[in-house]
């Protein structure tokens, strides 16, 4: 059975996703629809005009099948973080195949250029030029020296084919043909883009034809000036849930509860990512020095004086200098076949250092004997 994975914002969800989710069905009949979905904070730095909630629930009522939330911090990063952390969250679900909208329709093109752009990330001639003012597929463009327009879902496909490449991934891209252009803000056609759609809204022209019923009953109208006074009242202040609720404003505090729960994730992870790396550098610093004591046995021919056990103990810590107690225990039970949990390492190490500190307080001993 193919696992497709789709990539997307539903901001908001119109004719073209349909188009988009109905022709991967009729190719793909017996697949499973994985969406990776883009919450509330969009990826060119807009509020989405639906929640997520409703976004999750118009996504599986037309044909998807499971979707997974973007995490903020990823949905409002580039091209590129946005895509890679869309695709890593498909690969750890299986998925063997993704399928996004193209203007030009052409997969060997584009993945010629997530080649191209891959080799290029890093070159000095793609920073200078980048240095120069001009953006990232304007200064790909001039670097690469393809003859190429870089618009908007065929730049997104060419991140999401370097993610598939870059980390090995067992995905098959594929494309299916974008029927309207980005930019483009005055068509009316029946399927127009999400982006003529939002303006249509504020230019209050009936958007009715261009996306489904259940979609257009869960748009809702901000005032942007207000909405981020409020954003920053609750990142400065606690009390704006109870204060949302006291005015029964629910969507407000879904909005804001996330907004919360993305502020309190990221301090989490950092504090995280410092304890992890205080760890990291304790287990490194006391592995050196078991490390130390084991070539101060060797080199004083003192390995006979320990039981096998504590030899195979040293055998790898010297193979794995930096490998935490728990770390050494596991690789004891793999490859050596010996039943030990971290409390039994760490008596073995009690007595190799036990040894050490025999052996040179006897060598101290004698030393002062020789001086009388």
């Amino acid at each position: 059975m193919e696992i497709i994975g789709l990539i997307a914002e539903y901001n908001p969800l119109h004719n073209g996703h349909l188009y988009h989710i109905n022709k991967i069905k009729e190719k793909y009949p017996n697949s499973l629809l994985v969406l990776v979905l883009n919450g509330y904070f969009l990826q060119r730095g807009e509020v989405s005009i639906i929640s997520k909630y409703d976004k999750t629930l118009l996504a599986l009522e037309y044909g998807v099948d499971i979707v997974i939330s973007l995490p903020t911090l990823y949905g409002v990063q580039s091209a590129d973080t946005f895509a890679d952390t869309s695709i890593k969250l498909l690969n750890y679900l299986k998925v063997n195949r993704i399928i996004f909208g193209s203007e030009t329709n052409d997969i060997d093109k584009l993945t010629l250029l997530a080649n191209k752009s891959l080799e290029l990330d890093e070159s000095e001639d793609l920073k200078e030029t980048l240095k120069s003012g001009i953006n990232y597929p304007t200064a790909l463009s001039k670097v690469i020296n393809e003859s190429f327009t870089y618009n908007s879902n065929d730049l997104l496909g060419i991140c999401y084919i370097k993610s598939i490449i870059k980390n090995n991934f067992n995905i098959k891209a594929e494309t299916i043909q974008r029927t309207n252009n980005y930019l483009d803000t005055a068509s009316c056609e029946d399927i127009i883009s999400a982006s003529n759609i939002r303006q249509k809204i504020k230019d209050n022209i009936d958007i009715s034809k261009h996306l489904p019923t259940l979609s257009k009953e869960k748009i809702c109208t901000y005032d942007e000036t207000l909405l981020f006074n409020l954003i920053k009242i609750t990142i400065l202040n606690d009390n704006i849930s109870d204060i949302l609720k006291m005015f029964k404003a629910t969507e407000s505090l879904f909005f804001f509860e996330d907004i919360r729960i993305y502020r309190d994730h990221k301090n989490m992870v950092n504090r995280l990512n410092n304890c992890e790396l205080s760890n990291q550098t304790k287990s490194i610093q006391t592995g050196l020095k078991q490390l130390n004591e084991i070539n101060y046995i060797i080199d004083n021919d003192l390995l006979s004086l320990l039981d096998d056990n504590t030899k195979i103990i040293c055998e790898i810590r010297k193979k794995y200098p930096e490998s935490s107690l728990a770390e050494i225990a596991q690789i004891a039970n793999v490859e050596y076949g010996y039943n030990i949990g971290k409390s039994g390492v760490n008596h073995h190490f009690i007595k190799i250092v036990a040894l050490v500190k025999r052996h040179k307080d006897s060598v101290v001993k004698n030393e002062k004997k020789d001086n009388i």
